[in-house]
């Protein structure tokens, strides 16, 4: 946290009174030694960031010492994500379900006051990849993304954990309730699905999208519905229970500067 002395209002009187002063303010600290000199300034907006972790600790929901909001703790009708050292995982139920309450996709934002332009990035950790193309098991990365009770807000990008061709990233804008939400970009293939140890990467700067798989740009598009927010990751699953710790993240990252 920086500091800082406002002198925008002071003058100094040549003369005496200057004398006056410089002895005043030589003496002060002596009778006064506890008196904070210097008051806390608040941290300009967009210098949040960076922020990174290899999840070192087993937690549900992930807080990390209050630096995480959650979809069932936080939103109410979504679900959390939980920690065990080294991962970060879902907890939906999974399943052939209903909609809406399948859109409850596992969802953990980043706490605080973040600037608008985003970057958020995580390596991919999944397994048993060939259950079948009638199974999706997604991993997200969020952008100005808000959440509270029964309200969730902000930009999705997902990929599922496949590379049939029926893989695909997505981007979603999620606009408040449960299951609503709207696409504003699709791209299937092979190429846009993700495997065990790669690198996902998703920016927002001003209305432009930029969507990255190790380094490489597979996705990009303009949308201008929300224009702050916060970052954060998500994780989806239908089609099959029992698999949420063989997917998710094993690490993140994210910064908006």
């Amino acid at each position: 946290m920086h500091q800082y002395v406002d002198f925008s209002r002071r003058k100094l009187v040549i003369g005496s009174s200057a004398i006056a002063l410089v002895s005043a303010l030589w003496l002060w600290p002596l009778a006064a030694p506890n008196a904070n000199l210097l008051p806390a300034a608040s941290a300009p907006a967009g210098t949040h960031g960076p922020y990174s972790t290899n999840f070192p600790r087993a937690e549900n929901p992930i807080s990390e010492g209050g630096e995480w909001l959650n979809g069932q703790a936080d939103a109410l009708d979504w679900a959390n994500v939980q920690t065990i050292p080294g991962l970060a995982f879902g907890l939906e139920i999974g399943g052939s379900r209903p909609e809406p309450q399948k859109f409850d996709d596992a969802t953990a934002l980043l706490a605080g006051t973040w600037g608008p332009n985003q970057t958020v990035q995580a390596t991919v950790h999944s397994v048993h990849q060939n259950l079948s193309d009638k199974v999706w098991e997604e991993v997200e990365l969020r952008l100005r993304s808000t959440i509270s009770p029964h309200h969730c807000t902000g930009y999705e990008v997902m990929f599922r954990c496949s590379k049939t061709p029926k893989a695909y990233c997505n981007i979603a804008r999620w606009e408040g309730a449960l299951g609503k939400f709207s696409y504003v970009k699709n791209s299937g293939g092979a190429k846009f699905g993700v495997a065990d140890g790669d690198v996902i990467k998703a920016s927002i700067i001003g209305n432009v999208i930029t969507v990255y798989i190790n380094g490489v740009q597979m996705v990009q598009t303009t949308d201008h519905t929300f224009t702050s927010g916060n970052p954060g990751m998500g994780f989806f699953i239908d089609g099959t229970t029992g698999e949420n710790r063989n997917y998710g993240f094993s690490s993140f990252m994210a910064t908006d500067r």
